[in-house]
């Protein structure tokens, strides 16, 4: 069995994952996403838990016909201090794999050296779907909605996530002031 691991932080979980993660599906009977940051919330560049990134991966995933969420296990990572060990630490939180799917090019360098296979999903309208610009049409309120998947859109209405993440933003300009 075939085994990949498919690495991200989701905040939020856009098109281009949902995409990203279509194309690892292709070659692999078992694909482990990663949720990384997982200690990081309620700031600018990671304002969702990981509980709440979790359950807008496996909501949506269940919707998406193309993707059987019974090929899939979803499991959080938080971040280590020393980079070098980093693709270490993880692999004492998951399941034994073959591939991993990333486009990050620390990630990439980090695996290179370990010889282990790197498969890189073609970037699905990079320009378009970033957490930055999304999370940044949210504060906005700029069409970011058109950018997720409803069943992703539920759940950060669902946790309030819009006015967080605008409580977030305001008090980031207070201490820049």
């Amino acid at each position: 069995m075939l085994t990949g691991l498919f690495i991200g932080r989701f905040q939020p979980l856009h098109y281009g994952h949902i995409e990203g993660i279509k194309f690892a599906l292709k070659d692999i009977n078992l694909l482990i996403i990663i949720v990384g940051s997982a200690q990081a919330s309620h700031d600018l560049r990671n304002p969702f838990t990981a509980g709440e990134r979790i359950e807008m991966i496996r909501n949506t995933l269940i919707k998406i016909d193309e993707i059987d969420i019974n090929r899939i296990l979803i499991i959080p990572v938080p971040d280590t201090n020393v980079h070098a060990l980093w693709t270490y630490s993880l692999d004492l939180l998951v399941p034994r794999y073959d591939i991993v799917f990333t486009n990050d090019p620390f990630t990439i360098i980090l695996y290179k050296e370990r010889r282990i296979k790197i498969s890189q999903p073609t970037l699905y309208y990079r320009k378009k779907f970033t957490g930055t610009l999304i999370r940044n049409a949210m504060i906005r309120e700029g069409n970011w909605k058109q950018l997720l998947h409803p069943e992703t859109t539920k759940v950060i209405e669902e946790i309030s996530g819009i006015e967080r993440l605008k409580k977030i933003w305001a008090k980031s300009r207070e201490q820049q002031d």
